[in-house]
């Protein structure tokens, strides 16, 4: 295994779409939420073991949620879970990590992901995450995973690539522009030509690349976190991330860095990838019954419904008659009943908890 890989997962998110199972205090990466007997963030761990040392691995996270780490992944030295002071979005993680990688190891090649996505062919993935880290070991570049759409999805960026050669490697492809979220007109425009992939939010780059991306495009944050170069893996760590924290602009990575870089490539890929971000892409990654239902718990009774997600603990008895296409999710003490087609509506309700019921509820 290449001991100059190293992978920094992201796992930092509140996860408001999932609620009321992912909680401000107990978010979705921390939960078993395809009922697999692991968590996404142990998924997502396990799988990045394959393609670098655990010593190598970094988990970036908001710093209330650094116990809930350790109990995770007990095996993990402490030293590499980075807590957050503050939610500042994805490019103040990506500069923390890779400063903090570069200061024990200037010749590392690393691979940033999501700690909550779902992949279902594993070793397609772990063989893609390889030839990426192969390239961006011997070339000055930003990589960035694009999955091949199977359909004109609005809740996915898109990426454009240029189909040419002589820019390309393989399935490695020069990026042309970036698209957030487009209506369904548009996107069904992007699948017609074939030159747009979905974008996975999963990069790969050297940990030079990275730093001069960011000297470049995001100067003020780099010389921030290049001010910690002598604090990194000290006592005097946590005290300088607080402070530089308290300074950096909110950004994400994406539109800090991706969409202006001129170095940037995208791999193709097909690795059965979801982001996992609602309870509809969640219905997709569970089985279904005859009528199409997706059930979590062990005593859900279910008639004259169907295509229904259901999920409530194991030892409640729910009976549930006469529902179509309707989201059920019990948590603690919660219920939400909400149509599968209004699920873009959830994050309303839990700001509309928050200050009409207050904060024990989200």
């Amino acid at each position: 295994m290449n001991k100059n890989n190293y992978c920094v997962i992201m796992a930092g998110g509140i996860g408001s779409r999932f609620w009321p199972m992912s909680r401000n205090a107990f978010p979705k990466q921390f939960l078993d939420i395809l009922d697999s007997g692991k968590t996404l963030l142990q998924q997502t761990y396990d799988r990045f073991t394959r393609v670098c040392p655990k010593e190598n691995i970094l988990i970036v996270t908001n710093e209330s949620y650094v116990d809930l780490v350790k109990q995770n992944l007990p095996d993990l030295p402490v030293g590499n879970i980075l807590g957050e002071p503050l939610r500042r979005n994805t490019a103040p993680c990506v500069s923390y990590a890779a400063f903090k990688i570069a200061s024990k190891n200037p010749e590392a090649n690393i691979i940033v992901a999501p700690s909550d996505h779902v992949i279902t062919k594993e070793d397609a993935f772990i063989e893609t995450v390889k030839e990426g880290l192969k390239f961006t070991q011997s070339n000055d570049c930003l990589l960035t995973i694009g999955i091949t759409p199977s359909r004109p999805d609005t809740g996915y960026g898109y990426i454009q690539f240029v189909d040419d050669k002589k820019n390309g490697v393989g399935s490695i492809f020069k990026v042309k522009t970036f698209t957030e979220k487009p209506n369904l007109e548009m996107a069904q425009f992007f699948l017609k030509t074939g030159e747009f992939v979905w974008n996975a939010g999963i990069f790969m780059w050297n940990v030079k690349s990275i730093l001069n991306a960011l000297k470049n495009h995001l100067p003020d944050m780099y010389h921030l976190f290049e001010e910690g170069n002598n604090t990194y893996y000290t006592n005097a760590e946590t005290e300088f991330v607080k402070r530089a924290y308290s300074q950096c602009t909110n950004i994400s990575i994406d539109f800090g860095i991706m969409e202006k870089a001129n170095n940037v490539y995208v791999m193709k890929a097909e690795f059965g990838w979801s982001d996992l971000g609602t309870y509809g892409s969640l219905y997709e990654h569970l089985p279904h019954d005859a009528s199409k239902n997706a059930v979590v718990g062990k005593n859900v009774m279910l008639y004259d419904s169907s295509n229904c997600i259901v999920s409530v603990p194991h030892e409640k008895l729910v009976v549930l008659q006469g529902l179509n296409d309707y989201i059920v999710v019990e948590s603690e003490n919660i219920l939400l009943v909400c149509r599968k087609q209004d699920e873009q509506q959830i994050r309303q309700f839990v700001n509309d908890v928050k200050t009409n019921k207050g904060e024990k509820f989200v």
